[in-house]
């Protein structure tokens, strides 16, 4: 595969020129909003977006700054007062963990967050970037940080709002809501909201502005760790590597089903932490993969990592060259802009049918969705990621024991002809327990009681256990199999075995379990295990015969 495939140049020309467009406004206002100024957002966009697409394993994906990272972000810049050695320390420390991330070959474990997380997270970061942009549309701006203040200002703009920026924010969200698609493929809607709010801010008096922007290239940042602030840097470059590999795996998700091909998740881990490192030796906000640009570059034909990069050279000319006009930038036009980012990010779809699917899985997403807003993200992801997880194994653990405790289906074994003669012979002093696939650690703990509930009668003389479907085992099922063992011992019952693997009766051995399963009462298929289980109940039956004819 060719490192650069210039194959559809022209394509990938469009598609990136039109991509940095959409990206340009996208970037001023995540740098506002992040604390570090726009600048800084667009130095992010420029950096990440050209690194990650070099190296990264998504041809036509486009990197930059993204709401969830500025969330983030914004939160360690109040943290570290806004320190550039400390910030920015944290963002390179967060890209080494991404490329550490690639290089052990986590990608395949990140995508595991199960669905209601992400949408509860996702909707989550949503719900703060409209709440922290709604005293802006107003034309007044927060006092203090975080989620809480900013809605606290919102009652006071309200009363009090500059009616030239309201004025102003209501133009920018009816264009991004309802720009018709037709025109948003010449113009993006984003783009069109900047320039004509822009315009009409310069006929208005008072409107709050960006500001001086600085011009040229970045100057580099030396980091730094004290010991008062390591572990907020360590903390917060730790949410912002696991987000980051989220969003933009996901993101790779999207481009594959988009372009019919399949990312490389571990390069582009890595992708994403060279660029991060790199943005972070020079300014540049983090970012991540950015779904809307993606498929914007997507649809106008991108679909190489040259598409990336373009987008990011497009944004580089902008800083040498138009800096001073985005200076004029009212404060309220990237705040609209920002509530239809926001708004985009929350799981609209999801919300819409969560009642008709399990009930379990929208409790779950409201919790993520409001520790995500009020708590912190880390919290809200490492919560249900582990409520999700208990949730499964109880599920796979319930479904197990019924098939233990004789409640499940018995067309599950799928017996042969020949095993069901058997059972017919023997009547009811044989059973038959199939594990049918690795037993969870959330059954072993019952299982034992189950099976002792189940064959508890003394007419159950002979138990065979079914291992065919077993590939691996843990301690806990480990010490599930030693109670079986031992109670059908102590009840004076035959065990069988059968089917057991290399690997299952290698941990059974070096726990001491194969102790109470002898080799000559172990077989291979299970019809072998059940004719050594019917002659001995049968035998059983004759000497007890005998015994009696002899009393």
């Amino acid at each position: 595969m060719k490192f650069f495939d210039t194959s559809n140049l022209r394509g990938d020309l469009y598609g990136g020129l039109t991509a940095g467009v959409v990206a340009l406004p996208l970037a001023l206002a995540f740098g506002a909003a992040s604390g570090a100024g726009p600048i800084a957002g667009v130095y992010g966009a420029i950096i990440v977006g050209f690194f990650a697409a070099l190296f990264g394993g998504t041809g036509s994906q486009i990197t930059g700054p993204t709401g969830p990272m500025v969330v983030v972000f914004a939160g360690v810049f109040a943290s570290l007062n806004g320190d550039p050695s400390l910030v920015f320390a944290t963002v390179i420390l967060a890209g080494l963990m991404q490329i550490m991330f690639g290089v052990l070959g986590f990608g395949q474990y990140i995508r595991l967050v199960p669905y209601p997380v992400v949408s509860g997270f996702m909707s989550g970061i949503g719900c703060i970037i409209i709440a922290l942009q709604l005293a802006r549309l107003f034309g007044h701006e927060p006092q203090g940080s975080g989620t809480i203040p900013a809605l606290m200002e919102v009652p006071t703009a309200v009363m009090d709002p500059h009616f030239g920026a309201l004025f102003i924010g209501l133009l920018t969200l009816a264009m991004v809501f309802s720009w018709p698609a037709t025109w948003g493929r010449v113009i993006p809607s984003p783009l069109a909201a900047l320039v004509a709010g822009t315009l009409i801010g310069l006929f208005i008096e008072g409107v709050p502005i960006l500001g001086a922007i600085p011009t040229g290239l970045p100057s580099f940042i030396v980091p730094a760790i004290e010991a008062d602030t390591a572990i907020i840097i360590f903390e917060a470059a730790a949410i912002l590597a696991v987000l980051g590999a989220i969003d933009s795996l996901l993101t790779s998700l999207v481009a594959d089903n988009m372009t019919r091909t399949r990312h490389n998740s571990n390069r582009e881990l890595i992708g994403q932490g060279i660029g991060n490192t790199v943005a972070g030796f020079f300014g540049g906000i983090p970012g991540a993969g950015a779904t809307m640009r993606t498929v914007v570059n997507i649809r106008t034909g991108g679909s190489t990592k040259i598409s990336g990069m373009l987008h990011s050279l497009l944004l580089l000319a902008v800083v040498l060259v138009l800096a001073p006009f985005a200076a004029k930038i009212p404060h309220a036009v990237l705040a609209g802009i920002l509530v239809k980012v926001g708004y985009d990010i929350i799981d609209i779809a999801y919300l819409k049918r969560a009642h008709q699917g399990p009930r379990f899985d929208l409790l779950l997403m409201a919790l993520v969705l409001g520790l995500t807003v009020f708590v912190d993200l880390i919290t809200a992801v490492m919560a249900g990621v582990v409520i999700a997880a208990l949730a499964f194994v109880k599920q796979i653990a319930d479904e197990q024991l019924k098939s233990f405790s004789g409640e499940g289906d018995d067309d599950e074994l799928k017996l042969t002809e020949a095993e069901a003669d058997i059972f017919k012979t023997v009547d009811d002093h044989l059973t038959l327990f199939d594990f049918g696939g690795p037993l969870s650690f959330g059954a072993a703990a019952d299982v034992g009681h189950h099976v002792r509930e189940r064959i508890g009668r003394n007419d159950h003389r002979a138990i065979v256990l079914d291992f065919h479907q077993v590939p691996f085992i843990d301690v806990s099922a480990a010490r599930a199999v030693e109670t079986i063992a031992v109670d059908a011992h102590n009840a004076g019952k035959r065990l069988y075995a059968c089917g057991i693997r290399d690997g299952v009766a290698q941990v059974l051995k070096g726990l001491g379990v194969a102790d109470h399963l002898p080799a000559n009462m172990q077989y291979e298929t299970r019809l072998e295990a059940l004719e050594a289980a019917k002659e001995w109940i049968l035998e059983d039956d004759e000497q007890n015969s005998s015994g009696s004819e002899a009393a």
